[in-house]
């Protein structure tokens, strides 16, 4: 089966190379433009309003949550479809949102499907116009580009890859996805987070000076974790498990701490051009391919120093956000809902402004459904596919004990992890953990 990125002579400050955009890898700058987003008040008026018709895939935690979000913002949008992996989910799923939006659900049994292939379902249904991929990450690529094939227009959630191969999909999927007017809007809430956008536009008009170099952390205490169940397939435990499985998760770096990894690379003006880090594993279940923590260290255009890291340990302290620091200032970029700050040189905060995430969450999907109705759909795959292939960087260079270089994997590597021929009775190799020094760079 088929599977479930006259010249003046003066040297450019940081913040000049900024604003020239040069920081795009050479070669996809020019399909890299992101259509503007059309916003709320500009869109029809409800009255006026064609339906849109949604369909989720994946309808788990985050699934569910994000079709929540785009019913509750958006008005004339109905869910018809659902599909998921597992049995008796997409009914479970239809019966709460009918609840909490009974004049938005509209799913006939027919458009509950099950199963690895019951994406297929969903794209070959013609009443279907929005598709919510939200599915592991492993399978999104793969779902995203048949979905632009079939006219669907799409909100990815994040990653959009674990892996080069998946990356190098996506840029053909975005450059499709223009040349066919299909939207593709992806989870990176805070793109969208009024305090990020109001935060960054300071940086860049240069509230803090240059930018110099910058700290972000993504620590929490641990994440969830299935026991195999008597009688599945490696497929099936290890889909059912993904989290903790590389081909499928992308380990912690790409499926969580992604968010803040996208945050800088919004604020550097694109993707690192090295990657060296380091770290390990203390409380992993024996199975689990992840680590519990890496510590990276990215180098951007300029010069630019970023130190990240992230952690999932129980017990340990939580601390996720964002420091950056000029030549005349500094800045906090909150998480979450945490607020965003900019101080002087001395110290002063000149400038605050609080978050709201789920507010941020709302908004990605209100400004998908207005780029459709308005006929200049939003296309932004590329830039997240940039981010996560910048986390699957940092991954790989602590997994191997080498630094990676945005050149090699976007020009030379061939690492393609997700299985050929994948079916829910396949066997796969048996889960081993990454070791440098031992682990090759592919």
């Amino acid at each position: 089966m088929e599977p479930l990125n006259d010249t003046n002579s003066q040297p450019s400050t940081r913040r000049s190379f900024l604003k020239s955009g040069t920081a795009l890898s050479a070669g996809i700058a020019a399909s890299a433009m992101i259509i503007p987003a059309v916003h709320s008040e500009e869109a029809a008026p409800p009255s006026s309003l064609q339906p849109l018709r949604l369909a989720l895939v994946g309808a788990g935690g985050r699934g569910t949550g994000a079709i929540n979000d785009s019913l509750t913002i958006n008005e004339g949008v109905q869910l018809v479809a659902i599909a998921d992996m597992n049995e008796g989910t997409p009914d479970a799923v239809r019966k709460s949102l009918g609840m909490r939006h009974p004049e938005k659900v509209n799913v006939p049994d027919a458009n509950l499907h099950v199963g690895l292939d019951s994406y297929k379902r969903i794209l070959d249904n013609k009443d279907v116009d929005v598709v919510l991929m939200t599915t592991p990450p492993g399978f999104r690529p793969y779902y995203v580009r048949d979905a632009v094939d079939a006219g669907k227009h799409v909100f990815a959630e994040k990653p959009t890859c674990v892996d080069p191969a998946g990356y190098k999909l996506c840029l053909e999927t975005h450059a499709k996805a223009v040349a066919n007017g299909t939207a593709i809007v992806t989870g990176t809430q805070y793109r969208r987070q009024t305090s990020f956008v109001e935060a960054m536009k300071r940086i860049h008009d240069g509230a803090i000076g240059d930018i110099i170099c910058a700290t972000s952390r993504y620590c929490s205490n641990g994440i969830w974790y299935k026991n195999r169940k008597p009688n599945v397939s490696d497929a099936e435990y290890q889909i059912d498990n993904w989290m903790h499985f590389v081909w499928i998760g992308g380990d912690q770096i790409v499926e969580q701490a992604v968010h803040n990894i996208d945050a800088m690379n919004w604020l550097m003006g694109g993707p690192p051009e090295t990657a060296y880090g380091c770290g390990g594993r203390f409380t992993r279940p024996d199975d689990s391919e992840m680590w519990d923590n890496m510590h990276i260290d990215y180098m951007y255009p300029g010069g630019r120093l970023l130190s990240f890291k992230c952690q999932q340990i129980p017990g340990s302290e939580s601390k996720n956000g964002s420091e950056v620091y000029g030549s005349n200032g500094s800045a906090t970029i909150g998480s979450f809902s945490n607020p965003c700050e900019i101080r002087d040189k001395t110290g002063n905060v000149v400038w605050s402004i609080k978050g709201d995430i789920n507010a941020a969450y709302q908004q990605e999907h209100k400004e998908l459904v207005d780029s459709i109705r308005a006929g200049s759909p939003i296309v932004e795959l590329i830039q997240t596919a940039q981010s996560s292939l910048t986390a699957v960087m940092g991954r790989m260079a602590a997994y191997t004990g080498r630094q990676v270089s945005w050149d090699f994997l976007t020009n030379e590597s061939k690492l393609d992890l997700f299985p050929k021929e994948l079916t829910i009775e396949s066997s796969l190799p048996k889960p081993e953990y990454a070791v440098p020094g031992k682990t090759k760079l592919v």
